[in-house]
């Protein structure tokens, strides 16, 4: 009872302290759809349902969090952007204000096709450190913050169910090795600083088996 409590404290603690929220203006699906098939449809598919690993499902994904990171893929006023990737930045330079409004619209509306889990042999850390994470290292549920089925909790925190496995792996590790620092308050560069490669190997194939 005691560690249940004690584990309770640390999700809602974690979660209060690293919700962002944003109010997205009305944007046209329509006007996105078009953007995509020009601009996104290579890698991450037409309708947003990636089949190339490297490159994540955005179809499904919560508006907030996809404005977010198209947002920070663009150079800021020091010329550098919050997010640094060479490949989408060279994209995001090309979108207006409007154009990410309607890309996000798009992408968001259309449904997200269920992932699989590919190994059996970490299935039981995976869901361990999924639902219940580790309260005696201070290590958080995954599931606190994106949900028990890995749907996210709108408007705060990504979708992660069905996402590609090496594409999740990559980023946790990227977090770990502060490569990606655009995580309000470091939320998931402290959660990453805590997990080993085999622990970050087995979350990710397990959120992309979540449906």
């Amino acid at each position: 009872m005691k560690r249940a409590l004690a584990l309770a404290a640390l999700t809602l603690s974690w979660c209060m302290q690293t919700a962002v929220a944003a109010d997205l203006p009305k944007a046209d699906a329509a006007k996105g759809q078009a953007i995509v098939t020009k601009v996104c449809a290579a890698c991450h598919a037409a309708d947003g349902n990636s089949v190339i690993p490297v490159n994540p499902k955005l179809a499904g994904q919560i508006p907030e969090y996809l404005h977010k990171q198209l947002s920070n893929f663009k150079a800021g006023a020091n010329g550098k952007a919050e997010r640094p990737n060479p490949v989408m930045a060279g994209f995001a330079a090309t979108l207006s204000a409007e154009d990410v409004n309607n890309v996000v619209a798009y992408f968001s509306s259309q449904k997200a096709k269920p992932g699989t889990a590919k190994s059996k042999d970490t299935l039981t850390l995976g869901q361990k450190l999924w639902r219940g994470g580790d309260v005696a290292r201070g290590l958080p549920a995954c599931a606190s913050c994106h949900g028990a089925t890995g749907a996210g909790l709108p408007v705060q925190y990504p979708r992660l169910a069905g996402q590609h496995a090496e594409y999740l792996e990559a980023q946790l590790k990227a977090f770990r090795a502060g490569e990606r620092a655009n995580d309000a308050g470091k939320a998931m560069r402290t959660v990453a600083l805590k997990m080993t490669d085999a622990e970050i190997k087995a979350v990710a194939d397990y959120a992309a088996g979540l449906k």
